[in-house]
């Protein structure tokens, strides 16, 4: 073979190397685990282009240790995109609600616990009626005291199976208003709508009855 034959083979060999390795996609673990199954250890090989999630959810209520206090935790490989989302609300009745999905993209970087949105004392200055029913679709509200950076009146609707378990109100961040269909505790979708943030907040009272027809509208339309 002569030298001009044995060099081009070997840029031959180079150029095809380079391109296997180009085209490998680089993995790493993230941990994996369905609600109430979170201390098993398992773990998936992920591509590092979608990255590990890390989802949970906190039903509670004040003063109870037992139910209707509900946690939900999930882990794993990223199916796509990911979007960081994180909200929580204070509704009637003592019940609290808080939601964290959290991205990351290194070796078992999911594996940690966290915590959801952390609620603040102090008063902020807004003031919206509030109540919680898992009995049917409407309930009495009272007026909530809002706290840190829950500044808008939320209004929401669960369903399950196309029925109306769940109906609230109450105080929630920004980060709660206008979900769709968003998947909670025990199966139930919720659609959400907010009011402004008014001091004091008077008139949301009044303002309540439209949101409640928007969302019963959109899940008909739905």
């Amino acid at each position: 073979m002569s030298v001009s034959s044995s060099l081009k083979s070997l840029v031959t060999i180079c150029i095809l190397a380079a391109f296997v390795s180009s085209t490998v996609v680089e993995s790493y673990k993230c941990a994996q685990c369905e609600p109430e199954e979170c201390n098993n250890g398992i773990e998936k090989t992920c591509d590092t282009s979608l990255g590990c999630f890390s989802e949970k959810k906190e039903l509670n209520k004040t003063g109870q240790q037992q139910q209707p206090n509900q946690r939900i935790l999930k882990k794993g490989c990223s199916l796509g995109k990911c979007d960081p989302k994180a909200f929580s609300a204070t509704l009637g009745n003592g019940y609290t609600f808080g939601y964290g999905y959290r991205c990351c993209q290194t070796e078992n970087c999911n594996k940690a616990d966290f915590q959801v949105a952390r609620k603040s004392s102090d008063p902020n200055g807004i003031t919206c009626p509030a109540c919680y029913s898992d009995q049917g679709s409407t309930c009495q509200p009272t007026n909530l005291t809002c706290r840190g950076e829950e500044t808008k009146c939320l209004v929401f609707v669960g369903t399950a199976s196309g029925v109306l378990p769940v109906f609230g109100m109450g105080c929630a961040t920004e980060t709660a208003c206008n979900l769709k269909d968003m998947e909670v505790i025990d199966n139930v979708k919720i659609h959400t709508g907010c009011a402004g943030s008014s001091s004091g907040s008077p008139h949301l009272t009044s303002i309540i009855p439209s949101i409640l027809t928007a969302l019963f509208l959109l899940k008909v339309l739905l």
